[in-house]
C-alpha cells in the first residue's frame, strides 16, 4: 500500500473545543498516524498518513472539525514526505 501525507493548518475557533481529541479519534477511526497540536497563534497543526482515501477523508474531517469548533481556514500541504510513525498522537 502507498502511503501519502499531509500537513495541515486549521485556524477559527479551533482550540478549547476538542478539535485536538477529536482528531485523534477519527485518525484512528481511519487508521492513520501522525500528530495534532496546538499553536501559539491560536490554529492547529497537523500531520497525517495512511491510505489516500482516508487522508482525504480525514482533511474533510479538518475542514469541519468537532461539533463546538467553528473553522475558518484551512491551509493543505501535499509534499510532506511520508514518515515510521506507528500511532497518532496529540502533542
Amino acid at each position: 500500500m502507498k502511503l501519502t501525507r499531509k500537513h495541515v493548518f486549521v485556524s477559527g475557533d479551533v482550540q478549547g473545543v476538542g478539535f485536538r481529541w477529536g482528531a485523534r479519534s477519527r485518525a484512528a477511526e481511519l487508521g492513520l498516524t501522525g500528530w495534532v497540536r496546538n499553536l501559539p497563534d491560536e490554529r492547529v497543526e497537523l500531520c497525517f498518513q495512511g491510505d489516500q482515501r482516508a487522508v482525504d477523508k480525514m482533511e474533510d474531517w479538518c475542514g469541519a472539525g468537532p461539533p463546538y469548533s467553528r473553522v475558518t481556514g484551512i491551509s493543505v500541504f501535499d509534499d510532506a514526505p511520508v514518515e515510521g510513525e506507528t500511532s497518532f498522537e496529540v502533542k
